[in-house]
């Protein structure tokens, strides 16, 4: 019973909050919030709501490639924005590569934010000499493109693993690739609140009763450094579903046999000029809306948590 009046109280202070009344003030920002809630929900429930499986070699027919989508002559309902040129119901490969996209997204941003934001703690406590060596790494990646740092561990990867077990563990290599490509930004963030939460008297305080550091910075400056971390993860979603994208474009992404968007996009610029325009388009404004949405609640978010903006 305590709990339940403790979360009614929460969720009562969050609606009559300066945050929600924000959101509510912003009709671009509640329309990003529906895209991205629509998309998000699209992906996760795509085996419910697609046509077919796109996935499963056993529901494609070839004689269905290169249909268009049912507002164009020779259109069909049964392939509503068309096929591919395996004969794979675009719809349906779009609800499913979309899912792998943002598992792929969400996997490597939780990934970096672990890294990121335990490191910058490390830093911003500790500090001398380890603060600077990890700062050291952090200016020289950063100093590389992410794509250039993800194909290099990607590379790196393939080459390590066996070629048979180079399908097989693809996921798995993205969201390492991605995810080390991303640390830096929550590293350096972290890093800076936490010099600044060091001295105040809290932390002394727990210094003086005999806290271990790993226990002051987990259960003392972490919950109090967590509001930037947010914002930036939020918007390195973005990111990530770009890199994946652009990793799957250039061929070293997931197999065309369970394509991401990236991968459905690669496949149609084949047949952007011979007329089947729908294969690359419908899935490059899918991966368009889904960014941009993010990027304008990462946005909104940023300016909703800043103090001095209010």
């Amino acid at each position: 019973m305590q709990t339940t009046n403790r979360v009614s109280d929460s969720l009562a202070r969050f609606f009559d909050g300066d945050v929600w009344y924000s959101f509510t003030q912003s009709k671009l920002t509640m329309t990003a919030a529906v895209l991205t809630a629509v998309l998000i929900f699209s992906a996760v429930f795509a085996p419910l709501i697609s046509l077919q499986d796109p996935f499963n070699p056993a529901n494609l027919n070839l004689i269905d490639a290169f249909n268009p989508p049912v507002w164009q002559e020779d259109g069909s309902w049964s392939f509503p924005l068309g096929t591919d040129d395996q004969g794979r119901d675009l719809y349906s490969a779009i609800l499913y590569g979309s899912r792998v996209s943002l598992m792929i997204g969400f996997a490597s941003v939780v990934f970096a934010m672990v890294l990121g934001v335990s490191l910058g703690l490390i830093a911003g406590y500790i500090g001398g000499t380890v603060d600077a060596l990890i700062m050291r790494v952090a200016d020289i990646q950063i100093s590389f493109p992410a794509i250039l740092i993800a194909l290099l561990i990607d590379g790196v990867a393939r080459a390590l693993l066996p070629g048979e077990r180079h399908e097989e563990m693809v996921v798995y290599v993205l969201v390492l690739s991605i995810g080390l490509s991303q640390w830096v930004n929550f590293a350096r963030t972290v890093r800076g609140s936490t010099m600044v939460e060091r001295n105040k008297e809290y932390v002394q305080a727990a210094r003086v009763i005999g806290r271990t550091p790993f226990a002051i910075m987990a259960r003392h400056v972490l919950p109090n450094v967590m509001g930037p971390v947010l914002v930036i993860a939020t918007i390195s979603l973005a990111v990530a579903v770009l890199l994946e994208a652009t990793l799957s474009f250039l061929g070293v992404g997931v197999p065309p046999t369970e394509p991401s968007l990236g991968t459905l996009i690669r496949i149609g610029q084949d047949f952007l000029f011979s007329g089947e325009w729908w294969i690359v388009i419908f899935p490059g404004a899918t991966l368009a809306l889904l960014v941009l949405s993010v990027n304008l609640l990462g946005d909104w978010l940023r300016d909703a948590l800043n103090p001095k903006l209010r």
